[in-house]
């Protein structure tokens, strides 16, 4: 078992070898692979556009708290290609953005105050914290490619959608090695109900949004309840 700082035991192999090498393998792809056809432009609805402005604001942070929690080793080197990754999303939402001739905006309540949250814990709770970040953003993407018939926004928002299937399960498998099984049930019930909580306010925030796109706000909230619910159910294996 890797501690929780990041460090490695002498003599045991580091579990996270597999989510580094997995990360390094995407980061080559990516490289290879062209940037989506921006020339093209993109039509999007002005409530999208002001929708799109805050995830590319929650996608554009450095990481540097989570990387300085993370520590060396295998898994340390996964989290900063994680990271790389959320600023690969920021760009791409920015460049969509771009296309369709609107401006990124510098900053959001929702995302101070989700950062703010997320420096005030050790790195077992700022990841669970993120998580909550991670699985509303997979029922955000899934509604920003299934919703739209533009074909730029339709191409970004399914590899930022790839992207969050996979940061998923890396962020519980560190969790679940390290969650106390004394409480764990609670813990993850406690976690559910914040992710709830969460996906109200969004849909809340974000309703207009979502009704173009084709979705009620209790829609959205049941699927990414549904993607808590896969999370939930990792983490509780032992």
């Amino acid at each position: 078992m890797t501690p929780m700082d990041g460090t490695r035991v002498r003599g045991a192999a580091d579990p996270f070898a597999r989510w580094r090498e997995e990360f390094e393998r995407e980061a080559q792809r990516r490289r290879r692979r062209p940037d989506p056809p921006w020339e093209r432009g993109a039509r999007l609805h002005p409530a999208v556009v002001r929708s799109v402005q805050r995830f590319q604001v929650g996608e554009d942070g450095d990481g540097a708290n989570l990387i300085a929690k993370a520590g060396g080793g295998d898994y340390g080197a996964a989290v900063r290609l994680f990271v790389a990754e959320e600023r690969e999303h920021a760009r791409l939402l920015g460049a969509l953005l771009r296309a369709a001739g609107a401006a990124t905006i510098c900053g959001h309540w929702s995302d101070t105050v989700f950062v703010r949250v997320r420096r005030a814990f050790g790195l077992r709770l700022e990841l669970l914290v993120l998580m909550i970040a991670e699985v509303v953003a997979l029922g955000y993407y899934r509604a920003l490619r299934d919703g739209t018939t533009d074909p730029l926004t339709t191409e970004v928002a399914g590899r930022l959608l790839d992207d969050e299937r996979r940061h998923v399960p890396f962020h519980c498998d560190r969790l679940r090695s390290a969650l106390p099984r004394a409480g764990r049930t609670a813990l993850i019930f406690g976690w559910q109900a914040a992710v709830a909580v969460t996906a109200a306010v969004v849909a809340a925030d974000h309703g207009r949004a979502l009704r173009v796109l084709g979705l009620t706000r209790r829609r959205f909230v049941r699927d990414v309840l549904a993607e808590a619910e896969q999370a939930a159910a990792t983490l509780r294996r032992r």
